[in-house]
């Protein structure tokens, strides 16, 4: 888990991103962003500072926040209690990000996973999101994803998220702290 101090740094960088991207966000939202380090306390790494705008029953509506070259680590959506698993669409606001998803391996790939144990990245099929570009993946998709040397903002539109269920490959990872 990350120090309360190195939280509030990188916190304070992901409104720095916000404000690049020309996204406002209220007071509220300033306070309610999540560092999401995965149990590894390898924040500027491996990790992720989340805004949830709305997550219901039926939609979801996220903001993304990756510092320089960090990485979402690789994982799915299964489906939960006979409903499909999270469908999702990442949007693009800053910077670049590097998405990795099933499909034939891409050569010459512009990117790495960080250091992990053997089986915690297997897709490589690279998919390079600029501004204003977008993909989405389908439920039970694995998936990683890397910002580029700026750093990324990344809009989410999903189905609704339950990101306690996720499956990540690293069985090091701890999603949602108990």
């Amino acid at each position: 888990m990350i120090s309360q101090e190195k939280k509030q740094e990188v916190i304070a960088k992901s409104l720095e991103y916000f404000k690049k991207a020309n996204i406002a966000i209220t007071d509220e939202e300033k306070n309610s962003i999540e560092t999401a380090d995965f149990g590894l306390n390898e924040i500027e790494t491996t990790g992720l500072e989340i805004l949830v705008y709305v997550n219901t029953d039926r939609v979801c509506a996220k903001e993304l926040v990756m510092l320089p070259n960090q990485t979402c680590p690789e994982h799915r959506h299964p489906s939960i209690e006979g409903e499909s698993g999270k469908e999702e669409t990442f949007r693009c606001r800053y910077g670049k990000v590097y998405l990795y998803v099933e499909g034939e391996e891409t050569q010459n790939r512009q990117t790495n996973p960080p250091d992990a144990p053997d089986g915690s990245y297997t897709v490589f099929h690279e998919i390079t999101l600029n501004p204003g570009e977008q993909y989405t993946l389908y439920p039970n998709t694995k998936h990683w994803f890397k910002s580029g040397e700026d750093g990324a903002v990344v809009s989410e539109f999903s189905t609704k998220s339950r990101d306690e269920a996720d499956i990540f490959t690293d069985i090091r990872i701890v999603r949602v702290e108990k």
